[in-house]
């Protein structure tokens, strides 16, 4: 199976990497260390991304960035950072890659807890995931040639807890390879329209 992984620098991505192992191949895309670069917030990159690597059995997304910040201090443009990434970005990776996805193949994106269970300072982030589950709900549906589309929800992972810790008060972190495992499920599974929480 030919996958290609969105976001594979990260903390989610290289356990995505490590959990597939060489089974498979994956192409690793994202905005630096990777096979091809991709910045998700431009649709020309996303283009030029999905022409230089052709066609794909999934795409998996484990990239988005999102603003925390207080309510008060939110401003319009602070928000448009989750908007234009973990938002805009992973719809127009499906949008624009489903004539590059091979019949019956699938597409993988990623929300958050914060749209289930919200933390001070989490709004923004809270909306671009909310959205993501709206999207892949609705766009199930009318998927063509037999694609799948779903979506891994993951807590706070084990190895951010240095760098989330105080958003993230009485949380249950979760492991990364935990996470990855939701991936697993969703390119290798039957499901559709899923949401995936790893909480």
């Amino acid at each position: 199976m030919k996958l290609l992984l969105v976001g594979a620098s990260g903390t989610i991505g290289n356990a995505i990497v490590k959990e597939f192992g060489n089974a498979h191949e994956i192409i690793r895309a994202g905005r630096n260390g990777a096979d091809i670069e991709v910045d998700f917030t431009l649709s020309e990159s996303i283009k030029e991304m999905y022409e230089s690597v052709g066609k794909v059995d999934a795409v998996i997304s484990a990239a988005g960035r999102a603003q925390f910040s207080p309510l008060e201090e939110l401003t319009p443009e602070l928000n448009e950072i989750g908007i234009m990434s973990k938002l805009k970005g992973q719809i127009n990776l499906v949008l624009l890659g489903i004539p590059y996805v091979n019949d019956s193949g699938s597409f993988t994106l990623t929300s958050g807890v914060m749209m289930d269970d919200p933390i001070l300072k989490g709004a923004s982030a809270a909306m671009a995931n909310g959205g993501i589950q709206a999207f892949v709900r609705a766009s199930a549906i009318e998927m063509p040639r037999g694609i799948r589309i779903n979506n891994v929800s993951p807590n706070v992972l084990i190895e951010s807890m240095d760098k989330y810790a105080d958003f993230f008060h009485g949380f249950k972190a979760v492991p990364a390879a935990d996470v990855a495992l939701a991936y697993k499920k969703s390119v290798l599974g039957a499901q559709t329209g899923q949401t995936y929480k790893v909480y």
